[in-house]
């Protein structure tokens, strides 16, 4: 009791078991018996019988005799074993000759050459000579909204001269007539005031000369005095005495009204003068309403805010003064702002080279030089404390792509070094104990030191370490 019992399988079961202990990388399925009637019940020998302990087990048992057909079953699974072992065999091999270090592993050789080292910005490229025309500011008047009649088309090349925008000029040229007029009502009311004041001087010299006359005869009969009786000889005195005060009376009063007449005048030559320019900036802003290309270039208008979208001013349209409306922008010489990170400041300078693209146009390279740099550095709008410095860059040459306003990718060279032996950058390991990289001896790898000089994002220059022609992992993180 307590002794587990042994029992006789059939011999199907007995190759199905075998078949168990083949490897995993075998996929043999155990064979099945094709009629089970065949090995015939169970006998009274197959029969699982109680045993006694330290019975002999049925393992230790002599072999038991098998019919012909089942021998041959187990001669067949024999040889599937041996397939199975020998595809394990192959299996292992094929694994063994892919490890590292075989000839699989991708290989660069150190060579010589120019060490380039870049830092890309990003910017928006604008035109060097451009001009933006606002809608004009009428002189003399208040802000009144002007109506465009006539507008270019976004994108046309225009000559210097050509007509950009047109304004409704009906107020404009109204305003100049009623100047015009109110300017020659002046014009008559001095000639009317100057008229009158001649008449009051040639009035004022009669009377003056009358009482020079009458003083000139007063005198004469004082000298008669001597031979007239003394009242007669009083009353000349007295007569002489009048004559002379009614002259200097009416010289001072003449005197009077010459200043008063002289600054009547000045009064209406101001007025006249004030309205002959209100006349002139009349004219002038009927001529402001037509708007012309100051030199040859590419027009383009301005978007505007029209609710709550972005859209360009068409005819048609009211707009306030000094409304930015046409910009003309000459494409042979552009450039691009940029924003430099305050990490790379101290590296771009200006007469450095660089190479730019165009997020529009990829397959475009454009060259260009470093102009300047700014001194200064700004805020960020968007993230207050990254501070950037503004750099301007000029495009060499000009193509038809290149318009203002597009996002540009400048790579700007800090660093060029001529003949020096160098690696690409992931086949260097750079730790804080010094840089390896994985040497080729023979069909296989080594780990060996080198001395890094200058690394980039793509390149990394040796200096000590490794020879010129020398072969090494172009991964070498993959481990040695």
């Amino acid at each position: 009791r307590g002794v587990p019992r042994a029992s006789a399988a059939p011999p199907d079961q007995l190759v199905a078991r075998s078949l168990v202990s083949l490897p995993a990388c075998a996929t043999i399925r155990p064979r099945q018996a094709r009629d089970r009637r065949a090995f015939g019940p169970p006998t009274a020998r197959s029969r699982p019988s109680r045993r006694r302990l330290g019975a002999p087990s049925l393992l230790t048992a002599p072999p038991m005799k098998l019919p012909g057909h089942v021998g041959m079953a187990v001669g067949a699974a024999a040889l599937v074993l041996a397939a199975g072992a020998w595809g394990c065999r192959s299996a292992q091999s094929q694994s063994s000759q892919s490890a590292p270090g075989n000839s699989a592993t991708a290989t660069v050789t150190a060579r010589r050459g120019t060490f380039v080292r870049t830092v890309r910005v990003a910017g928006i490229t604008e035109a060097v000579r451009s001009a933006a025309l606002a809608a004009p500011r009428m002189a003399g008047q208040g802000n009144p909204t002007l109506v465009i009649t006539r507008l270019v088309k976004s994108g046309s090349r225009v000559r210097a001269g050509d007509v950009l925008v047109e304004f409704d000029p009906q107020a404009q040229i109204r305003a100049a007539f009623d100047r015009l007029t109110d300017f020659q009502e002046m014009e008559q009311q001095i000639r009317r005031v100057e008229a009158e004041q001649a008449a009051q001087y040639a009035g004022d010299e009669t009377a003056m000369t009358r009482a020079q006359n009458d003083v000139g005869r007063a005198e004469l009969e004082v000298r008669k005095n001597r031979v007239l009786p003394a009242i007669e000889a009083e009353k000349n005195n007295l007569s002489l005495e009048e004559t002379q005060a009614r002259l200097v009376e009416v010289r001072e009063a003449r005197g009077l009204r010459r200043r008063t007449a002289e600054a009547d005048m000045m009064i209406m030559q101001i007025r006249r003068e004030r309205l002959e320019r209100a006349l002139r900036h009349a004219e002038q802003n009927a001529a402001y309403m037509v708007v012309k290309a100051p030199f040859e270039g590419i027009a383009i208008v301005q978007p505007v805010f029209k609710g709550s979208a972005m859209t360009e001013i068409q005819e048609g349209d009211e707009v306030r003064p000094g409304m930015p409306i046409v910009s003309v922008v000459d494409p042979g010489t552009m450039q691009v702002r940029a924003r430099v990170s305050q990490i790379d400041a101290a590296l771009v300078a200006a007469g450095q080279s660089v190479r730019l693209t165009l997020d529009a146009y990829p397959g475009l390279l454009f060259q260009g030089v470093v102009k300047q740099v700014a001194p200064l550095a700004i805020t960020s709008t968007v993230t207050p404390p990254v501070r950037s410095f503004v750099a301007l860059v000029s495009v060499a040459g000009s193509d038809a792509s290149m318009m203002p306003d597009l996002s540009a990718a400048v790579d700007v060279t800090v660093q060029k070094r001529e003949q020096v032996l160098m690696l690409p950058r992931e086949a260097v390991v750079i730790e804080a104990g010094g840089a390896w990289v994985r040497l080729r001896k023979g069909r296989s790898f080594t780990r060996q030191a080198i001395a890094v000089a200058e690394v980039s994002e793509e390149q990394v220059v040796v200096q000590s370490g490794l020879s010129e022609g020398a072969v090494v992992a172009r991964s070498a993180a993959g481990g040695v």
